[in-house]
């Protein structure tokens, strides 16, 4: 496993634009005062309005739920472009956002979640940027409760009990603290033990990383750092140092690639470069050219941007749902698993869904499933480890990447993964999982996909799968859900049982077989009849005449696979 492989990119591309990509190419471009140079900002505008929801809020991928990850980043680069290019999009209201307020004073991902400091920055500046509005007073308190005993600042109180201090915490924090209150007032932390800790992940090369023991000085965590000592009138202990390995990292195309040895160059890697060498102050008149012009070869068909060049941009759901389906073989097939097993961050040690982002339990789930590691132990064990003792939250449950609050999706991916790698790590998280789903439990036998939210058939599937992984199964809990959301004409719904989807007939069908029921193949056979597109793909649902592309041709030609003569298993998979 090498590098080399990702710079080949011998996954598969899925051709589309990517939100946080398109956010960091929109905002590095207006860093350089180059906003100007994108040559259809509407399209752009579109791309972004498209991920609205009717509640206000807006999601990472159209259909999926609102988050205040997705809501900061679309309402950000809309505001980013140039004025008349984004029509009446960005500004419906704020009361999505307020509706994912905790009373601990912090702001969830989701509404019902916990608060943590990834959704609490990305609340508070949408509130304040975006809207010219105050977060609650008890966010001070929230924010103060962070600081772990090393100094550094974690990603939730709870996490600052463990001592967890992450760079990325501690400038979420300070940003979200200096936003509200304008840098007026006490500073809610120890300065000085706060500015050791960020100045002591400086390398002597230096870059930063993001916590202590991390090995490999990468951009984002160099960005971060001297973003947030900025914020707090400090400096670096080395500026000049730090200049120097931020520029060693430009090629002469214009490009930035993340960290020493990793030869591909990405978005990320743009945004944090020209986002740091802001922050310490250094010149950027020299490579501006260059740089627009790298970010802008990143651009889509569809108006928004992806990772690298758009022929190259492989990424690991659609990899993994192509390997899943049976469309790669013999070469093909070894060199997109081998590609999937290099998409793993330094210091980390699970994969990502992108190259040069961090590790995601659903990614990696959906890695493993489609073959990632299968015959290398070792790795599967790193796996579990990470999952052990990187990503658990002090709720014993896990969000889709470090630090992001728990839900039930994540944490039946790592129960599933943890059942794959077995060992002590594995055995060690079982009784927080099972900790963590009691607590989205809102009548006995109906779970919520985070605590306090409403009941739903994806969520109760995932929880009494993840359940049964720790060794307590409840069959007939299942039989009442599948019997309670299936649609009479074939399928299941994930709410009621009049419209169903493919996502949670998948997961029916999977539950069905874990738990020992039967599976009604004319039922079924229905329903994939129902979502079958004119040109062999499946529709999410059936009221969706397109594809949905390759995750949803990957669900049903696994579930077609599974009423064949060989009965295919199901891989174990979770998505939402």
């Amino acid at each position: 496993m090498t590098y080399e492989t990702l710079l080949r990119s011998s996954g598969v591309v899925s051709g589309e634009s990517d939100l946080w990509c398109t956010y960091a190419a929109v905002r590095t471009l207006r860093w350089l005062d180059r906003v100007g140079d994108l040559p259809s900002p509407e399209t752009v505008a579109g791309f972004l309005a498209s991920r609205q929801n009717s509640d206000g809020g807006y999601a990472w991928s159209a259909g999926m739920s609102s988050d205040a990850w997705a809501t900061y980043y679309c309402t950000q680069a809309m505001a980013d472009l140039p004025n008349g290019s984004r029509g009446e999009a960005g500004r419906p209201s704020s009361a999505w956002v307020w509706s994912a307020a905790n009373e601990d004073g912090g702001f969830a991902m989701t509404p019902g979640q916990a608060s943590d400091v990834w959704a609490t920055y990305y609340a508070v500046r949408t509130l304040v940027e975006i809207y010219g509005e105050q977060p609650p007073e008890a966010l001070q308190d929230w924010l103060a409760a962070l600081q772990a005993e090393d100094g550094g600042l974690a990603w939730s109180p709870g996490h600052a009990k463990d001592g967890a201090s992450d760079v990325r915490a501690c400038y979420y924090a300070i940003t979200a603290w200096r936003t509200a209150t304008g840098g007026r007032g006490p500073l809610p932390w120890d300065r000085e033990r706060l500015t050791g800790w960020l100045r002591g992940r400086q390398s002597a090369a230096g870059g930063f990383t993001f916590q202590e023991g991390d090995e490999t000085d990468c951009l984002w965590a160099t960005f971060r750092a001297t973003s947030a000592l900025r914020r707090l009138d400090e400096t670096p202990r080395d500026v000049e140092g730090c200049v120097a390995w931020i520029r060693a990292r430009l090629s002469p195309d214009g490009s930035f690639t993340r960290w020493p040895g990793y030869p591909v160059p990405d978005v990320w890697a743009a945004f944090c470069a020209v986002g740091a060498l802001r922050e310490l102050g250094a010149g950027l008149d020299d490579i501006a050219d260059r740089v627009v012009e790298a970010v802008l070869s990143f651009r889509t068909g569809q108006g928004g941007f992806t990772y690298r060049e758009p022929e190259l941009a492989s990424e690991v759901l659609t990899t993994s749902a192509h390997l899943l389906a049976g469309r790669l073989s013999g070469t093909g097939e070894r060199d997109a698993v081998r590609w999937m097993e290099s998409c793993m961050m330094p210091n980390e040690n699970g994969i990502m869904y992108m190259p040069g982002r961090g590790s995601e339990v659903r990614c990696t789930l959906w890695g493993l499933a489609a073959g990632a590691f299968a015959n290398d132990a070792a790795a599967r064990l790193k796996i579990a480890d990470w999952l052990a003792t990187a990503i658990r939250n002090p709720d014993g449950g896990y969000g889709y990447w470090e630090g992001r609050a728990s839900d039930m999706v994540s944490t039946c991916a790592a129960a599933e993964i943890l059942h794959r790698t077995e060992g002590d790590a594995a055995a060690a998280c079982l009784p927080g999982i099972a900790g963590y789903v009691a607590t989205c439990e809102t009548v006995p036998g109906q779970y919520a996909n985070v605590p306090g939210g409403r009941p739903a058939l994806r969520a109760t599937l995932q929880a009494l799968r993840a359940l049964h992984r720790t060794g307590r199964t409840d069959a007939a809990a299942v039989g009442d859900a599948l019997t309670r959301h299936r649609v009479r004409g074939g399928g299941f719904a994930n709410e009621g049982n009049r419209v169903p989807d493919l996502l949670s007939t998948y997961e029916s069908t999977l539950a069905a077989d874990v738990f020992g029921l039967a599976v009604d193949p004319e039922h079924l056979r229905k329903f994939l009849d129902s979502v079958r597109t004119a040109d062999g793909g499946f529709a999410w649902t059936p009221l969706m005449a397109a594809s949905g592309g390759p995750l949803a041709d990957c669900l049903g030609r696994r579930l077609e696979l599974r009423l064949s003569s060989e009965q295919h298993a199901l891989p174990p998979l979770a998505l939402s």
